[in-house]
């Protein structure tokens, strides 16, 4: 679905953009992402808890929503059926939170890592409050009012800057600990604490785009500086113990992590600019400076993480052309998509077949995952 979107402007489709696009957003979010985290989560904290049947309800619930969603939006986008399927996934959501707090073992519940997990899953909970809000909007407001970006914003805000990025630490933070590394109580305080008010705050940057009081930048510029320093915390925390990682995990997938860590800076720099009134008004301008930004942050930080951990836990095999196609696709056409953003910005040329380029480029990444998917599926027959 996101090769078809970048074909919309290549070649007449008879099909609505905007379907295909909620129906993308959906599906890669929560089809893959959503799925990939519960999935850790289960099989680190919870698969001893002795609830399988329980747990594979919720599974299949959870599926049964996405199919429905992957299903109703390319047709109706956001009506009654894709709308039910939405609702019905919000509940799954409470659901396998509701199940990971309850079921917990109890050796792992004074854990650092637990305690990350644990407020990921409370933001996952409060980021519903969007979904929520979007409903009452458009039936009083409509979808031209500023709460139904807002709402849609404080949605994605909570989704990858607490329910994934704190999950993912979660799961970084337990690799250690099997491997009977001790922290010091306070630094770990302190990054909690920094990191959960820059989250808290940096909620602030996703609503500048209206231009709302001088305080809304003020208190976004504090929660980008407090993530800064809470990831200048985490990386004196783990520094010394990194070669541990790099023994313990495949190289490709430390390669992942590297990579990710990189990205993870340069997010860290654009929110910090983002919180200046001319930058944020240039990002809501040239939207390719947000699309590009989205996707370095799904693609470039969550999931090359979240592939590096499936992998580490043997829940998935990285072979070595899925890894080197997928990255040349990130690095082509994030590469493309901020040219773009920079062209119009500073009017440098804008070459002509573009759009062919970019269409062509981000085929790499259905063929990329084809042969991930072909590639463990066959590992999975082996062993049957």
């Amino acid at each position: 679905m996101g090769v078809l979107l970048r074909f919309f402007f290549v070649t007449p489709i008879q099909l609505n953009y905007k379907f295909i696009l909620h129906a993308h957003s959906h599906t890669a979010l929560l089809g893959w992402i959503y799925l990939g985290l519960t999935t850790l989560i289960y099989k680190i904290f919870l698969s001893e808890a002795q609830k399988p049947n329980l747990y594979k309800h919720i599974f299949i619930f959870t599926n049964i929503c996405i199919i429905g969603m992957l299903v109703t939006f390319p047709i109706q986008g956001y009506a009654l059926f894709s709308i039910i399927f939405s609702t019905l996934f919000l509940f799954a959501s409470y659901w396998i939170s509701w199940f990971a707090m309850k079921n917990i073992p109890r050796k792992f519940k004074n854990r650092f890592s637990w305690k990350l997990i644990k407020t990921a899953l409370l933001y996952l909970v409060y980021s519903s409050i969007g979904p929520w809000a979007i409903g009452g909007v458009m039936a009083t407001l409509g979808p031209e009012s500023i709460w139904y970006k807002t709402s849609i914003y404080f949605y994605l805000h909570f989704q990858y800057n607490g329910w994934f990025i704190l999950a993912l630490l979660g799961v970084l933070f337990y690799i250690f600990e099997e491997k009977g590394i001790v922290f010091n109580p306070q630094k770990l305080k302190s990054f909690f604490l920094l990191i959960n008010f820059g989250v808290l705050f940096t909620v602030f940057l996703s609503v500048l785009w209206f231009h709302p009081p001088v305080i809304f930048y003020l208190f976004g510029l504090v929660g980008a500086v407090a993530q800064v320093l809470a990831f200048y915390e985490l990386y004196l925390l783990l520094k010394k113990h990194f070669p541990i990682l790099k023994k313990s995990i495949a190289p490709r997938a430390f390669f992942l992590l590297k990579i990710a860590g990189s990205l993870m800076v340069l997010k860290l720099v654009m929110q910090l600019f983002s919180a200046f009134p001319y930058i944020a008004n240039l990002a809501f301008q040239l939207k390719d400076f947000v699309i590009g930004y989205l996707h370095l942050v799904f693609l470039g930080i969550v999931i090359t993480t979240l592939l590096a951990f499936l992998n580490y836990f043997k829940l998935l095999r990285l072979p070595k052309s899925f890894v080197s196609i997928f990255l040349l696709a990130f690095v082509t056409t994030e590469s493309l998509i901020f040219y773009k953003a920079i062209a119009f910005w500073i009017s440098l040329p804008f070459f002509q077949h573009y759009y062919v380029c970019l269409a062509i480029l981000s085929c790499l990444f259905p063929i990329s995952v084809g042969i991930l998917f072909f590639g463990n599926f066959k590992i999975v027959n082996r062993k049957s």
